[in-house]
């Protein structure tokens, strides 16, 4: 199984900048994706941005240009690197590691609260 700690989540101004940080540990083979999905009151989960193995990065419209993942692949970290936040990304992020070891798995993060004030 595995486990995921996120961090770095906040309240900042509009226009201003946060970073999320998720570690992944435990039962890391075969580890593939890493990304962000957030969660806003009233609405459906949807994918902030995720990041393969092999570096290849996707984004949501909303966030193209203003947001960028990253990830070390060493010790099993993803990073989401967000500026000019706007009201709008208000939410809670959640970290998502999906990967393949006998069997496909998906792990969730606990979710970290993002607010951005007008």
């Amino acid at each position: 199984q595995v486990q995921l700690v996120e961090s770095g989540g906040g309240l900042v101004q509009a226009g201003g900048s946060l970073r999320l940080s998720c570690a992944a540990s435990g039962s890391t083979l075969g580890l593939n994706a890493m990304g962000w999905y957030r969660q806003a009151p009233g609405k459906q989960r949807e994918l902030v941005a995720d990041i393969t193995s092999g570096g290849r990065s996707n984004y949501a419209d909303s966030v193209k240009g203003r947001f960028t993942i990253s990830r070390d692949s060493v010790n099993n970290m993803v990073y989401l690197q967000m500026n000019s936040l706007k009201p709008e990304d208000t939410a809670v992020y959640y970290c998502n590691v999906r990967g393949f070891y006998n069997r496909q798995y998906e792990c969730w993060g606990q979710g970290t609260q993002v607010t951005v004030s007008s």
